[in-house]
């Protein structure tokens, strides 16, 4: 058993910044990577067709034997994994805005989110800011349309420096000095808002904190895999296979793409 694979779904690519994570710490773990681009994003969909689309990839994984499945991506967590960990009998490792960390790191008491929609409004979101974020005042921006550009490999182009531009006008006006990304597309952005942000503010994403969850999930099931060996990699998408392959360049050999129809 504890040589099957790690499952990670996404509404596309962008859960790939929290494979990288997730492989960077276990790098002797095999994986299957599941990118829903077709339906991407998430965000701008109802409650009841993001549950649907995770039960739908969670399926798929568990088909291909998955020992653990993490939801890399903060739309299908909040909305979802509370169904999925009571219907599977397999452990979920969920995402959602380092809304915590931003909060008691802060010295401006000023905390930006950029988010989709469907995070933004979920009852987690909120419970989460509300018990975590006492005394900050947090400037919500939704994303919208950074999902796509994202997708269609955009995020470095001048369309995205435009609509981030925008979205952080509000929170360089609050004097933010911690921008949270609570989607898993977004760290791909980083690079575009490193040149758009004033030094001292800190960009702050949730990957590597669930790469540790990961780990520490695994410890506790008894579900490590004790081998020493490379782990082996397994990527699908219902998009353009290029697509996710640039988004794993200078992976190594073991990683493996394919186009799914569904």
């Amino acid at each position: 058993m504890n040589n099957r694979p790690i499952g990670i779904f996404d509404s596309g690519v962008g859960g790939t910044s929290i494979w990288k994570e997730i492989n960077g710490l276990l790098s002797n773990e095999d994986t299957i990577y599941l990118a829903d681009s077709k339906n991407a994003p998430y965000g701008e969909k109802s409650e009841e067709q993001i549950l649907q689309l995770s039960i739908k990839n969670t399926e798929f994984l568990l088909a291909k034997d998955c020992k653990l499945i993490v939801v890399a991506c903060n739309t299908a967590t909040t909305n979802a994994i509370s169904y999925l960990r009571e219907n599977y009998d397999v452990p979920f490792i969920g995402i959602e805005p380092a809304i915590k960390p931003a909060a008691l790191q802060s010295q401006s008491k000023k905390v930006g989110v950029l988010a989709t929609k469907g995070t933004l409004s979920s009852s987690l979101f909120h419970y989460t800011s509300k018990n975590h974020a006492s005394g900050i005042q947090i400037i919500e921006q939704e994303g919208t349309g950074l999902v796509k550009l994202i997708e269609a490999g955009m995020a470095n182009s001048a369309m995205s420096k435009r609509v981030l531009e925008i979205k952080l006008a509000p929170m360089l006006a609050a004097e933010i000095d911690y921008l949270v990304l609570g989607c898993t597309h977004y760290p791909y952005l980083i690079p575009v808002l490193r040149e758009m942000l004033p030094e001292n503010v800190k960009i702050i994403d949730s990957g590597e904190a669930v790469a540790r969850q990961t780990k520490s999930v695994l410890e506790q099931n008894g579900l490590s895999n004790p081998s020493e060996g490379k782990g082996k990699h397994h990527f699908f998408t219902n998009a353009d296979v290029r697509i996710l392959e640039s988004f794993l360049k200078g992976e190594k050999s073991n990683v493996k793409t394919a186009f799914l129809d569904f």
